[in-house]
C-alpha cells in the first residue's frame, strides 16, 4: 500500500483510529488519540468496541455494529481526508470486512494494522475464525503490519521465538501482501528484546534491555499510532517507526504508576524532534511488548 509523503505547508495533518475504546483510557482510541495528538496531529475515530476496564482487567464489551463502524468511516473520509490510519481490535470476521472495504472505497493510504489478535498476557482478542479474514482481507491494504509474538506466528502459521524466527517472520508478512512488518520481541523466551524491521529492501534491528515494570498497558496501541502519526506528517515509514519506537520507550520509562494492576505508560512523554520537526534515530532502548 503506498505511504503519504511529504505535507508541505497546509492544514494540519489528520490521522484516524479504528479500534475499541478502553474506559481507563491507557489502550485503545484513547491512547491512539493522544498519541496522535503528541506528535502533533488531528485525531480522529471511528469506535468498533466498548469496553468497561480498568488496570485490572476488562468487565464488559459492547460490540458496535458493523454499519455504524462503517458510518463513522464514512464520515471522516468524505470530510476530514485523513492522510494515515490505523486499526485495532476488530473482534469479528464481519467487522474486518467492513473496514477493509471502507478503506479500500475511500483509497485511504497509509494504513498501519495493529493486529490485536493476542494481548501480552496471551488473552485472544479475535475470533479464531476470524484470523483468516485478517490475513486475506486487510493485510494487503496495510503499509506496515505491527505484530507481537503470538500474533506473528498465527498469521504466518510459524513458531517465532527468536530473532532469527522474527526476521522470518517479517518476511514472511511481507510476501502475504503487507508493504513493510513491524516484529515485536519483548517475550523472547531467551532473555533478549528486540523488535525486526522489514519493507521488501530494508531490514533494521531494535535490542533493547528491558524495563522491569508491570506499567505497559497500551504499548502496542501507542506504538501503531505514533506510525501512524509520523506518516500523516508526511514522515518516510521507517523514520516513523523509528521515532515510534523512541516515544514508546520514554512512555514506558516514565509510566505514571496508575492504578493497582498493569498501569497505562506516559502519553506526556513527547515526541521527540529535531529543529525541523523531524524524527532521528534513537540507537538502544527497550525493546516493546
Amino acid at each position: 500500500m503506498p505511504v503519504a509523503t511529504g505535507t508541505g505547508p497546509g492544514p494540519l495533518p489528520v490521522a484516524l483510529t479504528i479500534a475499541g475504546s478502553d474506559s481507563g483510557g491507557g489502550a485503545g482510541i484513547q491512547a491512539d488519540l493522544k498519541t496522535f495528538h503528541a506528535f502533533g496531529v488531528f485525531g480522529a475515530s471511528a469506535v468498533t468496541a466498548i469496553t468497561a476496564q480498568n488496570t485490572l482487567g476488562v468487565t464488559a464489551v459492547h460490540p458496535v455494529p458493523p454499519a455504524v463502524v462503517r458510518a463513522q468511516i464514512d464520515a471522516v473520509a468524505a470530510d476530514l481526508h485523513p492522510r494515515a490510519l490505523k486499526t485495532g481490535m476488530l473482534a469479528t470476521a464481519e467487522l474486518i470486512e467492513t473496514v477493509a472495504e471502507a478503506i479500500a472505497a475511500h483509497e485511504l493510504r497509509a494504513c498501519v494494522m495493529d493486529p490485536v489478535m493476542v494481548a501480552a498476557s496471551g488473552h485472544r482478542l479475535l475470533e479464531p475464525h476470524a484470523e483468516a479474514t485478517l490475513a486475506r482481507r486487510l493485510l494487503p491494504l496495510s503499509a506496515l503490519v505491527t505484530p507481537n509474538l503470538q500474533e506473528a506466528a498465527l498469521l504466518t502459521g510459524t513458531e517465532v521465538d527468536s530473532l532469527a524466527a522474527m526476521k522470518a517472520a517479517a518476511r514472511h508478512l511481507v510476501r502475504m501482501g503487507a508493504g513493510a512488518a513491524l516484529v515485536k520481541g519483548g517475550h523472547l523466551r531467551s532473555g533478549e528484546a528486540a523488535d525486526v524491521f522489514w519493507d521488501g529492501s530494508e531490514e533494521q534491528v531494535w535490542r533493547r534491555p528491558r524495563i522491569a515494570t508491570r506499567h505497559v498497558h497500551g504499548t502496542g496501541c501507542t506504538l501503531s499510532a505514533a506510525v501512524a502519526a509520523g506518516l500523516a506528517r508526511g514522515t518516510s515509514l521507517p523514520e516513523a517507526v523509528d521515532a515510534a519506537i523512541d516515544f514508546v520507550a520514554r512512555a514506558i520509562a516514565s509510566a505514571p504508576g496508575l492504578g493497582a494492576g498493569g498501569g497505562p505508560i506516559n502519553h506526556f512523554a513527547g515526541a521527540r524532534t529535531d529543529g525541523d520537526g523531524n524524527r532521528g534515530p534513537v540507537g538502544a532502548g527497550p525493546s516493546l511488548i
